[in-house]
């Protein structure tokens, strides 16, 4: 196995913030699906200045494509203007277990 290939196996978790029109376009529920899909563990929440957060655990290659989705596409009619990513870190095991919306 390369070092590459065992960065990429690294398990991550990163914290992430979402601004724009992301509440009350189930932008939870579309990142609660691709989370899942992707095979990671989070938690996602609405803010109560306008804007969406969470964490993502899970494969470092995984992760960074959560990253882009968050970034760049969300629900279908959310409008992204900016994504932050704070607190990356690799962990040595998941600390989460499924992907939930939290209130």
């Amino acid at each position: 196995m390369s070092e590459g290939d065992s960065a990429r196996d690294q398990l991550l978790s990163v914290d992430f913030e979402i601004f724009g029109h992301v509440q009350g376009v189930c932008f939870r529920m579309y990142t609660e699906k691709e989370g899942l899909r992707l095979g990671l563990v989070g938690w996602v929440r609405n803010t109560y200045s306008g804007t969406v957060e969470g964490q993502v655990q899970g494969p470092a290659h995984q992760v960074t494509d959560m990253k882009v989705w968050l970034s760049k596409v969300g629900s279908p009619t959310c409008r992204i203007i900016k994504s932050t990513f704070t607190n990356e870190r690799v962990i040595d095991k998941l600390e989460l277990s499924g992907f939930k919306t939290r209130f």
